[in-house]
């Protein structure tokens, strides 16, 4: 699919433009817009807070139901109406936006956007500082540090440097410019990007909306789709490199094999291999590891993997010079790349086995695949505000807005949930997935989970893999694979079943973190070793021992009910520059987590994401290491990631050097 042309040559939001459209011309917009964050905008451009009207206050039951709008249609109308006459009246008076709101009215705005007050444990205002630095609703970038290296510290050399030039390393790097301290940005790859680089695949896009799937002080107003395809995004992270002046600090098709701390010199010495495969050391005061969760691909143990004749394939290395035109393909897995493959290759296949081992929930997404209607574009060109708000709905309703439906209440004892909230989701899937599936009750009974939604990673689905398992030329084998042969697949019922092609949609190894780099801490410490097979750290940054190495998307930070994790990178990136700051201004070179707060934070997960969805289920998951222990998942609000982040205490951490 070719992508629209309505990009802007800057990733920045440009200055909102002043209306000149019609009264038709605004009507003929404002069918296209989102209706939650209407009215909070334009009570916020006018200064009218009158406008927040209770009877058009959005319902929050409403807006966590599959593809809800939060609004009757009655109400509905009656925006859009109240929108019309606001708009024309702010165009006939000059378009001069009301000076930025007080707090206490901001909060006014904000609680009227949610449909309510209060939030999970606590109220709205506890969220105020985090939504204000969230929407930059005065123009400031409030996550910059305010310090530079050359005033605090200006007779220490310090060197840092940053393994990987995906969304994490690209921000690390920019906060690094910015505060004037010497890097460089070491990646395997041949550009920028990370997985928006490496997935290639048919199909490939965020499961996030663009406006939360973005950092939040390089917006865009010209998002071509709701959802943005893998090539959209490869764009934007590669015009944020340029924006943010970071390519002559990048080395390209480097790989790290292994970083070793020097107690002597404070220093860690990291032996790189570049492209010619030589070997070289590279010598820095810290270490940034930004290569994610999702980096390297995994392969299910299956006998005879690799006796098959023809090709095979993982969908994170996609092979596009395979030809799967008329050919008899398998693919192995059911996760969100096979979910988002599948319906793209199914039309040009001869053949496609899909090899299912456990379904997934799928979230309805009516607009997955829809390009951003041209009115809705306008209204984020024209209305103060307006594309800002929307990101905070965003972030609330996909975040700790419904964070409570997949929590456990320990009274609840119904099979496929965790609790009543719980079980209202289940319900609502289940009721999509058979609308979907209702002329074909032989996949009907194969495709609805049994676990509680939340204990997986759920799918966005707009229709599409329905309708692709319901072709005549697709299988869904739900059998389990015994082993592979030259020819094919032979499943555990002794069926054999030739392919020309193998797909492997079977995810990444998530649990092995910072794998197959070779980490030595204090007194020689191996990290993989220390960690054996149980990766933790600091809130996901600091680990004790392993001074001046921190982590982004490390342990105990991915979440599950799409949040963004560029906010949890913001969030670790500032906290990394407190740490550095903090080291600096005291004239040292090493900061350590101390032991007991590494370790009184981790008890405090493990508890809580026992009291999870996808703690307290056995499904098979991603989420879990080998020893079934949650690895990955942060249990928390994203508000107490930004509070534990905000500023480093220099009681958690002893500095040397």
């Amino acid at each position: 699919m070719a992508e629209p042309t309505t990009w802007t040559v800057s990733p920045f939001i440009s200055e909102v433009q002043p209306i000149s459209a019609s009264d038709e011309e605004i009507r003929r917009h404002l069918a296209d817009a989102e209706l939650q964050p209407l009215l909070p905008a334009l009570a916020y451009a006018t200064g009218d807070l009158g406008l927040l009207r209770e009877d058009l206050r959005p319902d929050p039951v409403m807006m966590a139901m599959p593809s809800g709008t939060g609004f009757s249609d009655e109400q509905a109308d009656a925006i859009r109406e109240l929108a019309l006459r606001t708009l024309i009246r702010f165009r006939d008076e000059g378009c001069r936006p009301a000076p930025p709101p007080s707090d206490e009215d901001l909060l006014r705005i904000l609680e009227h956007a949610v449909g309510g007050d209060t939030t999970l444990g606590g109220s709205m205002a506890d969220y105020l500082p985090l939504l204000e630095e969230e929407l930059a609703h005065r123009g400031e970038d409030r996550r910059a540090p305010t310090w530079r290296k050359d005033e605090i510290a200006p007779d220490l050399d310090f060197r840092v440097l940053v393994i990987g030039a995906g969304m994490s390393g690209l921000l690390a790097g920019y906060r690094l410019k910015q505060a004037g301290i010497d890097f460089v940005i070491v990646e395997k790859n041949d550009d920028v990007g990370g997985t928006w680089y490496e997935n290639t695949y048919p199909g490939c896009r965020v499961d996030n909306p663009n406006h939360n799937y973005s950092y939040s002080f390089a917006q865009r107003h010209d998002w071509p789709y709701h959802y943005s395809t893998q090539p959209v995004l490869h764009r934007y992270f590669r015009e944020c490199a340029d924006a943010f002046g970071l390519w002559e600090h990048i080395r390209f098709r480097t790989e790290v094999l292994s970083a070793t701390w020097h107690e002597d010199d404070h220093r860690w010495s990291v032996v790189v291999r570049d492209a010619e495969g030589a070997e070289h050391t590279l010598v820095a005061d810290a270490v940034i590891s930004a290569v994610g969760q999702l980096n390297r691909p995994h392969y299910p143990e299956i006998p005879g993997r690799d006796t098959f004749a023809g090709p095979a394939f993982h969908s994170a290395r996609w092979r596009h010079d395979v030809d799967l035109r008329g050919k008899r393909v398998a693919v192995i897995g059911t996760g969100a790349s096979a979910m988002q493959f599948v319906p793209e290759i199914a039309p040009v296949v001869g053949e496609l086995l899909v090899f299912q081992r456990t379904p997934a929930w799928m979230v309805p997404t009516p607009d997955y695949h829809a390009e951003v209607p041209p009115g809705l574009r306008w209204l984020y060109e024209h209305v103060p505000a307006y594309s800002e708000i929307h990101r905070f709905c965003i972030f609330w309703r996909m975040g700790d807005g419904v964070l409570a439906t997949v929590q456990v209440d320990p009274d609840w004892d119904v099979p496929g949930s965790v609790s009543a909230a719980n079980a209202m989701v289940q319900a609502l899937f289940t009721d999509y997935i058979k609308q979907q599936f209702a002329d074909r009750p032989d996949l009907l009974e194969v495709v609805v989970p049994n676990y509680p939604p939340g204990a997986k990673r759920m799918i966005r689905d707009n229709g599409v893999w329905a309708s692709a398992l319901k072709r005549d030329n697709v299988r869904l084998i739900t059998t389990g694979i015994r082993e592979i042969t030259p020819s094919g697949l032979v499943t555990v019922d002794g069926t054999a079943h030739d392919v020309d092609v193998i797909i492997y949609g079977t995810g990444f190894t998530a649990s092995k973190f910072l794998a197959p780099m070779k980490v030595t801490g204090r007194d020689g410490v191996d990290l993989h070793e220390h960690w054996q097979g149980e990766p933790r750290a600091y809130l996901g940054i600091t680990v004790p021992g392993f001074p001046n190495l921190f982590c982004l998307y490390g342990p105990n930070t991915n979440i599950v009910i799409n949040g963004s994790i560029i906010y949890f990178s913001e969030c670790g990136v500032r906290y990394i520059m407190g740490l550095l700051e903090m080291a600096l201004r005291r004239g040292k070179r090493a900061v350590d987590v101390r032991r007991e707060v590494h370790d009184r934070f981790n008890e405090e997960v493990d508890r809580a994401n026992e009291l999870m969805a996808w703690g307290a289920s056995d499904v098979n998951s991603w989420y879990k290491n080998a020893s079934g222990r949650v690895s990955q998942n942060w249990p928390f609000t994203l508000l107490e990631y930004w509070q534990r982040t905000l500023r480093p205490d220099p009681d958690e951490y002893v500095l040397t050097g």
